[in-house]
C-alpha cells in the first residue's frame, strides 16, 4: 500500500471523525483535511514538482506539516522531512545534499535558509498558510491528477541525528512505512475512537511512523501542542483532550520521576530510609503516586509508548510499581523504525519485548561467554539505503542481506528481546573485558543531584562526565551554600571542598555497584547540559 492509497482510504471510511487539530485550535476531520491535501498539492504541480523530485519541510509540529507531507507524496514527490533541533549549517547541507526542489518552513526557520546555498531550491512556501514566498508558479493546471505511485518508490528522505555524528539520508519507500505502521497494530490496537497527542518532532520516524501515520490509517485523532511540551503547557493539554495514546523519549518519563516522586520521598532521612529500604512502603507510594499521574494525564491514557534509548529500570520498576500503562519499543529509523515492542500487558522488566509480526530479527557475532550480539534484522520495513552513499549502504548490511542496527543484544528463553548498549559505544578494556557505559551511567544518573552523565574511556581510564542539578546540589549542602552568589565570591574554598566530597562519594557509590574492570576512575563536573538528539539521546561524539 502507497501512502495516497492509505490516506484517500481513509479519508473516505472516516471522512466525518476528527483528524488532526492543536490542542486550542479548530479541529479539522478527515474529509477536510482531504481537500486540503488536493488543494496544496495542486500547488505542487503547478510549481513544477514532478513525481520523484526532493520536497523538503522545516516546521515544528502542526497540523499543516501533516497536510504538507501527504500533498508531496499524493503528488509524487519524495518527502524531506528536518528535525527543527538541527544546526542551521546542518539544515542548509541537507537541503544541498537532497537537491530538494521546494521547501515547506514555518516563520520562525526562514532566516536560517535566507543565505542558502542550495543551487536546487526554486521555491519556498510558508507552512502556515502555504503563501509562495519564493519562486513562481510555471503550470497553468487548474485541477490536479495524482501520478501513477508504485510501493516500491521512495516515499520519505529522513536525515538521521545520530549519537556518533554524521547524518545520514534514509531511504524508507512507501512500503516500509504503512508496512511497519500496519504491523503494529499486531502489538497495540488503534481505532478510530484513539485520540493522540503528539510531543515529538514529527521529522524523526518514530513520531512520523507510529504517532503520525499509523493514527491517520486507523481513523484516529491526532493533536498538536502550540508552545513547547514544558509542564505549564502540557497539563492543561492532557487536561483538556484525555488522549488514549501518546509517544515519548525515556528522558521525559525519566525527569518527571526523579523530580516529582524521587525528590518528594528522599527529602528527609527517615523518608529516604523508608522509600529505599522497604519494599512493601516504596511500592504503597509508586501506586499512590501512579493513580495520580494517571489522572494527571486525563484518565483514559491506555497506551504510552517509550522508545529512543534505553529506559532507566530504577525510573521502569517506578512505572510498573505504578501500574502505569506503559510499553516498550525499539527500532532505528532504518526500519522505518519499529522493530520489536510490547503492549502495557505485556511488558518485562528491561525487556524491549517480542518481534514484530513480520519481522526477522537475530544475532550476530555471538559472545558465547555472554550470549550478547549484534541485533541484525530484516523485513519489508528496512530501508533501501542511504541517499548518494553506496559504501556506507553496503556497509549497513551483511553479505546476505540482513541490516545491521549496531545495537548489542540477547534474547530470552521467551525470545524476548533486550538491548545492551551500542556496538560503538562499547568499551574494550585492555584485558579483553567489555564494559557497556549505558549501565554505568544509568547508576549514576539515579544519584541524588545528578541529571544526566556520560561514561567515556580516555587514555586507558573510565571517565564519567556529569551534569549536576545545581538547585539540589545547594539544598544537598545548603549549610555551605546558603546564598549561592555571595557564598560562590566569599568562600569558594568551602564550596570546593563541598562539590569534591560529593564527587568522591559518587565515586564510591558506582564503583561499590560495578564489576572490577567497570569501576570510574575519575569524575567531571560538567557546567551545561549535554547536547542531545531529536530523541534526546547525548550525542557523544561531541564529546570524545
Amino acid at each position: 500500500m502507497t501512502l495516497p492509497e492509505m490516506f484517500s482510504r481513509s479519508c473516505k471510511d472516516y471522512a466525518h471523525r476528527i483528524a488532526i487539530s492543536f490542542v486550542n485550535g479548530e479541529t479539522m476531520n478527515y474529509a477536510q483535511m482531504h481537500k486540503d491535501v488536493e488543494r496544496i498539492s495542486a500547488l505542487l504541480a503547478r510549481l513544477g514538482i514532478a513525481q520523484g523530485d526532493k520536497v523538503a519541510i522545516l516546521s515544528g509540529n502542526m497540523p499543516n506539516w501533516c497536510i504538507a507531507y501527504f500533498a508531496i507524496s499524493c503528488a509524487g514527490a519524495v518527502v524531506v522531512p528536518i528535525l527543527p533541533d538541527f544546526h542551521p549549517d546542518e539544515i542548509n547541507n541537507i537541503l544541498e545534499h537532497s537537491e530538494s526542489k521546494a521547501i515547506f518552513i514555518s516563520t520562525r526557520f526562514q532566516q536560517i535558509i535566507a543565505d542558502t546555498t542550495s543551487t536546487n531550491l526554486a521555491y519556498i512556501i510558508a507552512v502556515e498558510d502555504f503563501s509562495l514566498l519564493k519562486g513562481q508558479e510555471v503550470s497553468p493546471m487548474a485541477t490536479f491528477e495524482q501520478p501513477q505511485i508504485a510501493d516500491s518508490d521512495i516515499a520519505s528522505i529522513i536525515y538521521t541525528s545520530g549519537t556518533m555524528g554524521h547524518s545520514k539520508g534514509v531511504m524508507l519507500t512507501h512500503r516500509n512505512i504503512t508496512f511497519d505502521a500496519e504491523m503494529c497494530l499486531h502489538i497495540q490496537d488503534v481505532n478510530r475512537n484513539d485520540v493522540f497527542l503528539s510531543i515529538l518532532p514529527l521529522s524523526h520516524t518514530y513520531e512520523n511512523t507510529i504517532g503520525f501515520i499509523l493514527p491517520i490509517m486507523q481513523g484516529s485523532a491526532i493533536y498538536y501542542l502550540e508552545k513547547p511540551p514544558t509542564a505549564s503547557v502540557l497539563m492543561p493539554a492532557l487536561a483538556k483532550i484525555r488522549p488514549t495514546t501518546m509517544l515519548s523519549v525515556p528522558l521525559v518519563i525519566e525527569k518527571l520521576y526523579r523530580s516529582q516522586v524521587q525528590a518528594r520521598f528522599t527529602a528527609k532521612k527517615w523518608l529516604k530510609f523508608l522509600y529505599e529500604q522497604v519494599a512493601p512502603f516504596r511500592q504503597l507510594v509508586h501506586y499512590l503516586a501512579g493513580k495520580k499521574l494517571k489522572a494527571s494525564f486525563g484518565g483514559r491514557l491506555r497506551f504510552f509508548g517509550i522508545g529512543g534509548a534505553k529506559l532507566d529500570p530504577v525510573v521502569e520498576r517506578f512505572l510498573r510499581e505504578a501500574r502505569f500503562p506503559y510499553a516498550i519499543g525499539y527500532g532505528l529509523t532504518e526500519t522505518s523504525p519499529l522493530l520489536a515492542g510490547a503492549n502495557p500487558s505485556q511488558v518485562r522488566h528491561q525487556a524491549i519485548g517480542p518481534i514484530m509480526h513480520g519481522v526477522q530479527v537475530k544475532l550476530d557475532n555471538i559472545d558465547p561467554k555472554t550470549g550478547i550480539g549484534e541485533v541484525i534484522a530484516k523485513g519489508e520495513n528496512v530501508m533501501v539505503g542511504y541517499y548518494k552513499e553506496p559504501g556506507l549502504t553496503k556497509d549497513a548490511f551483511t553479505d546476505d542481506g540482513w541490516f545491521r542496527t549496531g545495537d548489542l543484544g540477547w534474547f530470552d528463553k521467551q525470545q524476548r528481546l533486550y538491548l545492551k548498549g551500542r556496538l560503538k559505544t562499547m568499551i574494550l578494556r585492555a584485558g579483553g573485558e567489555n564494559v557497556y557505559p549505558e549501565d554505568i551511567e544509568a547508576l549514576i544518573n539515579n544519584v541524588k543531584g545528578v541529571t544526566e552523565s556520560l561514561v567515556l574511556e580516555q587514555k586507558g581510564k573510565l571517565v564519567a562526565m556529569v551534569h549536576v542539578d545545581w538547585d539540589e546540589m545547594e539544598k544537598q549542602y545548603q549549610q555551605m551554600w546558603s546564598d549561592a552568589k555571595q557564598y560562590f565570591n566569599d568562600r569558594k574554598d568551602e564550596m570546593d571542598k563541598g562539590m569534591a566530597g560529593f564527587v568522591e562519594n559518587l565515586k564510591r557509590y558506582v564503583n561499590l555497584h560495578v564489576n572490577r574492570f567497570s569501576q570510574i576512575q575519575s569524575v567531571v563536573i560538567v557546567p551545561d547540559p549535554f547536547e542531545k538528539t531529536a530523541t534526546l539521546k547525548i550525542k557523544r561524539y561531541l564529546y570524545t
